[in-house]
């Protein structure tokens, strides 16, 4: 896994995990790699320090002067970006169907009139959701990961 800082054509700044850096410059080259904040797929990586790990004298130290800080659990949302994603994600998990693998077949069934539409969210690979976008079904890839879904 590879943490890349990113920065849309707008200025909004994000980070991001990618399996690998091939693996972002394919999501990337595929446009789908979006702007947390506004949805551009116009982004770019952006110079970052790397995350390097103190000697372990060094980091007892840190981790003791942490422990009296009140920033709060990593749990919460440090930014508003992140804070609009966590009620993003609350309001399709409590107004939407979780289908699983199942999403690009009943996206499709719902489009082609086969299935009453309905809220859905779910999960596809690379292949169903690009066939999805140029078979016009209107998708919209989302910024976090189903929660308590069998990930």
């Amino acid at each position: 896994m590879i943490q890349y800082a990113l920065k849309c054509c707008e200025g909004h700044q994000f980070d991001s995990w990618f399996q690998s850096a091939s693996a972002f410059d394919k999501l990337q080259s595929a446009g789908l790699v979006t702007c947390a904040t506004c949805g551009t797929t116009q982004v770019s990586k952006v110079l970052m320090a790397p995350a390097v790990r103190p000697a372990r004298a060094t980091a007892q130290k840190d981790e003791a002067f942490q422990g009296n800080q009140t920033s709060g659990p990593l749990s919460t949302p440090a930014s508003p970006e992140e804070q609009k994603i966590a009620e993003l994600r609350r309001s399709i998990e409590a107004n939407s169907e979780y289908v699983g693998g199942e999403f690009a077949k009943k996206a499709r069934a719902m489009h082609d009139g086969d299935a009453p539409e309905t809220s859905i969210y779910g999960e596809a690979n690379l292949e169903e959701a690009k066939k999805l976008v140029e078979d016009g079904v209107p998708v919209l890839p989302l910024p976090f990961r189903p929660s308590g879904k069998d990930n």
